[in-house]
């Protein structure tokens, strides 16, 4: 083990096991700790997830969009920060590609996923 790797078991999150295996297209549900000022409070942004990098390593994020009264809000959340608690998969949507970016032109029925019934 190489000294990078030692300094990179200091910044694993340790939910990062509890996490569920999810991959584009699917409906999740990610519970953050949101910190303003002095106190902290869980906040769930529940949207879409249409793109993923590096999944199993340190550096891997992934990234949530949902439109809110009318505006598509998308937030990026890295695997390994403290800050994400939990992650809840709501549906699985069938997906034939790894990023999902256009979603961001689409609006109404054209902006669903079809939901795979088949993935447990």
């Amino acid at each position: 083990m190489n000294l990078v790797d030692v300094v990179n078991e200091n910044y694993k999150n340790a939910n990062v096991e509890s996490f569920p295996t999810f991959k584009t297209g699917d409906t999740v549900a990610v519970h953050a700790r949101i910190t303003e000022g002095q106190k902290s409070r869980i906040q769930i942004f529940q949207g879409v997830v249409i793109a993923m990098k590096e999944a199993g390593k340190l550096t891997g994020h992934f990234r949530v969009r949902k439109v809110s009264s009318g505006i598509g809000v998308e937030r990026v959340f890295p695997f390994h920060s403290p800050n994400v608690e939990k992650i809840e998969i709501v549906q699985r949507g069938k997906s034939r590609r790894s990023k999902l970016y256009y979603l961001r032109d689409r609006s109404g029925k054209s902006a669903r996923i079809a939901i795979d019934y088949d993935r447990k």
